[in-house]
Order: structure tokens, then C-alpha cells, then sequence
């Protein structure tokens, strides 16, 4: 079971006992002064009863204070609904309890009241059975004021303790909640920076790649220009030679073959050069020659 469920079912039970008593110290209250004097002296006095009512009803505010803080705790709604509702009829009762206990004292005063009128017209008769009634009722008197008096300041005591305990209660279930968060946060913080250093593992290495990516670029961009130069300088040769043989040939055709022999030579020493060309071999000059290109 769960420890917020045992908690409750806990705060449950010591509701129904401590409802149990306070009820039967407020019927004590309610009966004091019926019989006479002298018995109603053996009992527990009216102010130790009214102690032990607000003691009651004091450890039942503690109790509807633990269910009101537990109650969100639970795990389903249905948890919570159903707590929120007992904490309601329990706020009912204890204001009933606080009514019926002033009704009680009202009553026990009018008991009192009446019980001492009967003890008053049984003193102011005659006979030894009044002197001696007389002389028993001073000399308790004292004795039950002074017992009183200390009761009265044991029970303020006792009540004040209470309260300390209570208090520094609710205070260690606060510390604990904010050790719990902290330890939560804690984790988190954990989490977050081990993401944080593999992102940044990431970051470098993409650096990286991009730095090599560029020289790549850079390389790959050179080299390509180093071969557009140099197609296009074995281009611009192969069309210069191709141009002097062609106004060889022209000009052989025009009548002066000796011009045309020279600039055939002079074309065919400039060509000699590129390896792609093959040199013209006793091919007559009147041939016409054929661009392979």
C-alpha cells in the first residue's frame, strides 16, 4: 500500500477515536452538578473536562490539518474527491462539537446552580449533620482550587507543547519536500549538462568538418581551374596552327607556293610541340588537310 494511503487510513483512525472521546468528555460536561457536591468533588472537575474537550478538539483540527495536506498526495481523483468530501463532514462535526460543548458548560452551570441551592438550604438547616457538612466544605474548598489552579497550568502546558510538536511537524515535512525537490533539480541539472557537453562534442566536430570540407572545396576548386587553363591553352594552339595551315593552303592556291612552303614549315615547328599532333609526313601541300578535332 501506498504511504500517502497508510497515512490517511492513519489521520482516519485517530479521527474516530479522538471524536469518540472528546463526545464522551462534552457528556461528562453536560452531566456535571446532577448529583450532589460531595460526589460530583470525586469526579474530574468542570475545568479539567473543559481541558480535556479542547485537547480533543485541538487534536482534531491537527487531524483535519494532516488529511487537507494528504489529500492532494493521493494517486487518482477519485482518492481526492472522496478526501475532500470526509475533510468537509469533518469540519461539520468539529463545528457541532464546539456547539455542543458551550450547550454542555450552559447546562453543567444550570446543574451546578441548582445543586448548590439544594446543598445551601441543606447547611442552613440544623443538626450536627450541617456543621459538619459546613466544616468538610471549607476545608476542600482550598484544596480543590488549589488542584485547580495546577491543572489548569498543566493543561495550558501540555496544550502548548502540542502545538511546538505540530509546528516543527509541518516544518520537517517542508524541509523534506524541498530536500526532495532539490534532489529532483539536482538530477536535472545532471542531465542537462552531460547533453550539454555532447552537444558541444557535436559542435566541434562539425567545426571540424566543415573546415576540412572548405580546404576540399578550395583544393578541388584550384585543380579544376588548373585544368580549364590548361584545355583550354592546348585549345587555343591547336587552333593557331590549324589557322596557319589553312592560310598556307590558301595562299598556295593563290600562286606563291614559296609562301605557302615557309608558313606550312613555320606552323608545322610551331606545332611540334603539342604531342597530340602528328607532323605532315610527304603529304603533298595541294592536299586539303582535315580538322580531326
Amino acid at each position: 500500500m501506498d504511504k500517502v494511503v497508510e497515512e490517511v487510513e492513519k489521520t482516519k483512525k485517530g479521527w474516530d477515536e479522538a471524536y469518540s472521546k472528546t463526545q464522551q468528555h462534552i457528556k461528562e460536561i453536560q452531566e456535571y452538578g446532577n448529583s450532589t457536591m460531595e460526589e460530583t468533588k470525586n469526579k474530574n472537575s468542570l475545568p479539567r473536562l473543559n481541558g480535556l474537550a479542547q485537547d480533543g478538539l485541538a487534536l482534531l483540527n491537527s487531524l483535519q490539518f494532516n488529511l487537507d495536506l494528504l489529500a492532494p498526495q493521493l494517486s487518482t481523483d477519485d482518492e481526492v474527491q472522496s478526501a475532500k468530501a470526509l475533510l468537509k463532514t469533518w469540519r461539520s462535526q468539529s463545528q457541532s462539537l464546539r456547539m455542543n460543548l458551550r450547550n454542555a458548560n450552559l447546562q453543567a452551570k444550570d446543574n451546578m446552580r441548582k445543586t448548590a441551592q439544594k446543598e445551601r438550604e441543606l447547611l442552613l438547616g440544623g443538626g450536627e449533620e450541617s456543621t459538619v457538612r459546613r466544616r468538610n466544605l471549607q476545608t476542600k474548598a482550598g484544596m480543590t482550587s488549589a488542584a485547580e489552579s495546577i491543572t489548569e497550568s498543566l493543561r495550558r502546558t501540555r496544550q502548548l507543547m502540542v502545538q511546538e510538536v505540530e509546528r516543527s511537524t509541518n516544518t520537517l515535512m517542508t524541509f523534506e519536500e524541498s530536500t526532495g525537490v532539490l534532489k529532483k533539480a539536482e538530477s536535472e541539472y545532471k542531465g542537462h549538462r552531460s547533453l550539454l557537453s555532447r552537444t558541444r562534442n557535436l559542435l566541434s566536430t562539425m567545426q571540424r568538418h566543415d573546415v576540412i570540407d572548405r580546404i576540399v572545396l578550395i583544393v578541388g576548386f584550384i585543380l579544376f581551374s588548373c585544368a580549364v587553363l590548361y584545355v583550354v591553352s592546348k585549345r587555343i594552339g591547336i587552333l593557331k596552327l590549324q589557322r596557319t595551315i589553312t592560310a598556307a593552303i590558301k595562299a598556295g592556291m593563290a600562286g606563291k607556293p614559296e609562301l605557302a612552303r615557309k608558313a606550312v614549315e613555320e606552323g608545322i615547328n610551331r606545332g611540334r610541340f603539342d604531342g597530340n599532333v602528328v607532323p605532315d609526313k610527304g603529304l603533298p601541300l595541294q592536299q586539303p588537310m582535315r580538322d580531326e578535332l
